[in-house]
């Protein structure tokens, strides 16, 4: 493991990394505490830090108050390296946010084993941040198609709006709807049914472009979030998205198969929330679908309904 030593005497840093390179560990040495605090604010701090209570520039008490502020993941295990044996010190020095200490002269078989422990602190607080970010990446997942889930992807739509309005920006949503899924379903089965939306998943992320995001709302429906210039509403957008979908053929386990799709747009307007902007869009994929499907609408809050993009691009 990576290990800090701040410690002011030579003789005595000298003599701890001795110790701990013997014990196959990377020894980083800072002379003071301005040299540790700097060392233990870089991207790839050690994780684990031996500190001595006095040092110049910052003595290890205030160094370890200031390394207990950062904002971090993975904040280093701290051991205090004092001579002061008094209990109140002690105290004082795990207050400050010392995981442990460890007396001067210290004693090398104890700071073997002190350090053992923290090595095993270090390890299990990464584990368990693996742990949290998996949980995490899983409950913001569809488990079929991997893509951002309903609520995740309303989470970032509640989040750009709110960007949107700050920035003075348009902000357009689209829900995407494959036509006629029942019928693949009906005809090939629902594990290929389970094949195109997979497909379709890859393909609204591979056509789509990198600042879009898209997450599957539930069944064979899919929303976009997109952002635009002020006075933009998207139409172009998701007509040209449906346009490459419409020629693109998905490999599936009944063969390649194609699918159409009909998508409701509705861009914001003042007031808008995410419940109105939803329905707006959820009205104008209606009217799509009744339309005749394969079709781009527009929603259209001057007419109360919506309007087809130039009726219909194919």
């Amino acid at each position: 493991m990576r290990i800090l030593i701040a410690e002011d005497d030579f003789t005595s840093r000298a003599m701890l990394a001795a110790v701990l390179r013997k014990g196959g560990h990377e020894v980083v040495e800072a002379a003071n505490g301005l040299e540790a605090w700097l060392a233990l604010q870089q991207s790839d701090a050690p994780k684990l830090a031996i500190i001595d209570w006095m040092m110049p520039e910052m003595d290890g008490l205030e160094l370890v108050r200031r390394v207990r502020l950062l904002t971090t993941e993975h904040p280093p295990y701290l051991l205090m390296l004092t001579s002061k044996g008094e209990k109140a010190d002690i105290i004082a020095g795990l207050d400050a946010g010392a995981n442990d200490y460890l007396g001067k002269p210290f004693d090398a078989g104890e700071l073997r084993a002190r350090v053992m422990v923290g090595c095993r602190m270090v390890e299990m607080q990464a584990a368990l941040n693996e742990s949290r970010q998996a949980l995490t990446y899983l409950a913001t997942r569809d488990p079929l198609t991997g893509m951002l889930n309903r609520r995740a992807i309303l989470e970032h739509l509640h989040k750009e709006l709110a960007r949107a309005a700050r920035y003075g920006q348009a902000l357009a949503v689209g829900i995407c709807d494959i036509d006629h899924f029942k019928q693949i379903n009906d005809t090939y089965g629902h594990q290929t049914g389970d094949d195109i939306l997979c497909g379709l998943a890859n393909n609204l992320q591979e056509y789509l472009r990198k600042y879009d995001t898209v997450g599957r709302m539930g069944g064979e429906e899919f929303l976009v979030v997109s952002t635009m210039p002020a006075g933009a509403d998207g139409l172009a957008l998701f007509d040209r998205l449906r346009s490459r979908i419409a020629v693109t053929v998905l490999s599936t386990r009944a063969g390649g198969l194609s699918i159409t799709v009909s998508i409701g747009v509705a861009s914001t307007v003042a007031g808008n929330t995410v419940d109105t902007l939803l329905e707006a869009a959820d009205l104008a994929l209606y009217q799509a679908k009744n339309g005749g499907r394969n079709k781009v609408v527009l929603f259209s809050p001057e007419k109360g309904g919506s309007e087809t993009d130039n009726e219909v691009r194919r």
